[in-house]
C-alpha cells in the first residue's frame, strides 16, 4: 500500500506565504505525476498544480505566478510554495500522486489521495 502524508497547512493572512509538503510512504517502483489539488466548501475538488517525474509544470490560471510547484524525487515529496495568499485560496487542499506498483499480474499504475490540510486565508 502506498500513503501520501500532508503537512503545512494552517491559518495566514491574506497576502502571505505557506509551504505544503506531501511525502509518500510504501512500497512502490517510481512516483509518476504528483499534483495538488483543493476543495473549497460547496465547490468540487478541483486542480491546483502537477508535476511530472521529469519536473514539467503546468498550474491552474488562479494560482499562476503566486504558487510554484516542486518536488524531491529522493525524497518522494512533493511541496507547494503557495505567496500572496488571497482568501478565496482558503480551502483544503489534497495531495495527490500516480504511483507505479508490482502486482501479480505486473507493474501497474494505482491513484492515491492525501488526507488533505486546511489552509485559510484572513482578510
Amino acid at each position: 500500500q502506498v500513503q501520501l502524508v500532508e503537512s503545512g497547512g494552517g491559518l495566514v493572512q491574506a497576502g502571505g506565504s505557506l509551504r505544503l509538503s506531501c511525502a509518500a510512504s510504501g512500497t512502490f517502483i517510481s512516483i509518476n505525476t504528483m499534483a495538488w489539488y483543493c476543495q473549497a466548501p460547496g465547490k468540487q475538488r478541483e486542480l491546483v498544480g502537477r508535476i511530472g517525474s521529469s519536473g514539467g509544470t503546468n498550474y491552474a490560471d488562479s494560482v499562476k505566478g503566486r504558487f510554484t510547484i516542486s518536488r524531491d524525487n529522493a525524497k518522494n515529496t512533493v511541496y507547494l510554495q503557495m505567496n500572496s495568499l488571497e482568501p478565496e485560496d482558503t480551502a483544503v487542499y489534497y495531495c495527490y500522486a500516480i504511483v507505479l506498483r508490482s502486482t501479480p499480474a505486473g507493474e501497474k499504475t494505482f491513484q492515491y489521495w492525501g488526507q488533505g490540510t486546511q489552509v485559510t486565508v484572513s482578510s
